[in-house]
């Protein structure tokens, strides 16, 4: 089978040579398929698991049909800030060698730098909903001009209630124009957005919904949930776990793992909903140039972060939601590069797992050491007797530090991570 390749696809010199400096080899399966139909003007509608170079999928034909000067061409929508980030920093690499500029508008920021490129006329404007609304309903907007429309994460746009949102956008677009909607799954709602907004559109499923890329190794492994602190940390000072990216279910344990790590030596930044966006960018940047080794996240960031060199994912509560659980281990092993996602299953989360099973299609196995192992059994541990198992054996290489005793809140929060 012959192997696409950028300069197969009709691109600019500048395009390809921003492509080169990004260190991009081959297209991706979604490149492949969606830049061709975007560059013939075709409106598109792409089924694709995070990770897979969606990004470069609508903005390298955008940028292709854009005229620098001409002011905003190209709206791209996003859910989060740290994905509008993310794509716009993008847009801007791929722009290179052109004058063509880019920004990113989203909440918990200043205006005056979002109402600075909305009066110059910068071409590419990448937003998260609410914000853009505001800028809108400010007259600050102008859409006259706006020739490519972009939906990026569809399905994540909808479940966070941005539908309203996205209504008010569409009102004001123009009805001649490109539209691309990116989606990890198709959900009625998604499936009837994409139907009302697109013509004749290409629909592209480069992944089946629930696919996990190959590059990843799952692990799951079985314990208690007073064990769960021990167990991560003998696992995250074994040679190779370079960069940690943790998931919990809620903020405070975030928050409450956060100082559990600190107390034993590791490197540690946190990042949730409850800090301000400047504390996120700071935690994020500390975490993308290595100067922690560990990045606590709720599920602000399964979506939109894009760190190079994640080497292992771990799902310190199993996720409710299937999809989640993709997106999450998503975040390592991307653009081809391997990566391991681990996941500590409890006796409570087994329902869960028997969803995510039937979800991917495949049974999962699980590890089972017998120090922090569970018996298959719901526990029924008194709460002394938990916190006991919390003082359990250094992990080695810890020293002293390790199993240092909890406060009565932070107990609460570890042994019921839901709450």
């Amino acid at each position: 089978m012959e192997v696409t390749r950028f300069k197969q696809l009709n691109l600019s010199d500048d395009r390809l040579a921003a492509i080169e400096a990004l260190g991009w080899i081959l297209p991706t399966p979604i490149q492949a398929q969606a830049i061709p139909a975007g560059l013939a003007g075709t409106d598109v509608v792409g089924i694709a698991q995070t990770g897979t170079g969606k990004t470069g999928a609508f903005m390298i034909p955008a940028l292709e049909r854009i005229v620098a000067g001409a002011g905003l061409q190209v709206l791209a929508l996003c859910p989060t800030r740290e994905l509008a980030q993310q794509v716009a920093d993008d847009a801007v690499a791929l722009s290179r060698g052109t004058s063509i500029r880019a920004e990113a508008i989203f909440g918990g920021v200043p205006y005056p730098p979002q109402i600075k490129a909305l009066e110059e006329g910068f071409e590419i404007i990448v937003a998260t909903p609410g914000r853009f609304i505001d800028h809108m309903q400010s007259k600050r907007v102008d859409l006259s001009n706006v020739r490519y429309l972009v939906l990026d994460e569809a399905d994540r746009m909808l479940d966070m209630g941005f539908r309203p949102q996205i209504e008010d956008v569409l009102r004001g677009m123009p009805r001649k124009r490109q539209t691309m909607l990116f989606s990890a799954t198709m959900p009625n709602g998604v499936h009837d957005l994409a139907l009302r907004l697109t013509k004749d559109a290409v629909w592209i499923e480069a992944t089946p919904p629930g696919t996990t890329a190959d590059g990843i190794e799952e692990i799951f492994y079985s314990v208690k949930p007073e064990k769960k602190p021990d167990l991560l940390l003998e696992l995250i000072v074994k040679p190779g776990w370079d960069h940690v990216l943790i998931f919990t279910r809620t903020k405070a344990g975030a928050d409450v793992l956060e100082t559990h790590l600190q107390r034993d030596g590791i490197a540690v930044a946190v990042m949730h909903s409850n800090k301000q966006m400047k504390q996120r960018t700071a935690a994020l940047d500390r975490f993308a140039t290595g100067k922690v080794k560990v990045l606590v996240a709720t599920d602000v960031a399964q979506r939109g972060l894009d760190v190079e060199g994640i080497t292992h994912v771990v799902n310190y509560d199993v996720p409710l939601d299937p999809e989640d659980y993709v997106h999450r281990i998503g975040r390592t092993g991307r653009a081809g590069a391997t990566g391991t996602a681990v996941t500590f299953v409890t006796a409570s989360d087994l329902g869960a797992v028997k969803g995510l099973e039937h979800r991917l299609g495949r049974p999962v196995s699980k590890i089972h050491l017998p120090e922090y192992d569970y018996d298959g059994t719901p526990q029924t541990e008194s709460r002394a007797t938990a916190r006991r198992g919390l003082k359990s054996r250094a992990p080695q290489g810890l020293g002293s530090k390790s199993g240092a005793s909890l406060t009565p809140e932070e107990l609460a929060e570890l042994l019921n991570p839901g709450s």
